[in-house]
């Protein structure tokens, strides 16, 4: 079995939010992710004309995953949806995929 890519994608109104949510992103939610069982992570601007941040998130195995989202996840989604739910107009979206080769 291949590692195990995790991968959410926000959409955020303006650059204020932007700036925040960056500022969330690297004074712990990645840490926290990492602390739960990542073995690296990312973040990335997107191209294009929406404001889009993109974490990729690595995971040795699938089991690695399924701990995380069992153990760790439930609290830093319940932090991020506090900071930055609906009424923020941030939307995400989220991909779960195995590595099937490296090139």
């Amino acid at each position: 079995m291949g590692c195990i890519h995790y991968s959410v994608i926000a959409e955020l109104p303006d650059v204020p939010t932007r700036d925040r949510y960056l500022r969330w992103l690297r004074q712990g939610h990645l840490q926290g992710v990492l602390d739960g069982g990542a073995i690296s992570a990312k973040i990335l601007l997107l191209d294009g004309p929406e404001i889009r941040i993109q974490t990729s998130y690595r995971f040795s195995d699938r089991a690695a995953f399924d701990q995380y989202e069992r153990e760790f996840a439930p609290a830093l989604r319940a932090d991020g949806l506090e900071r930055f739910g609906a009424a923020s107009g941030v939307r995400f979206e989220r991909s779960v995929g195995e590595e099937i080769s490296e090139g």
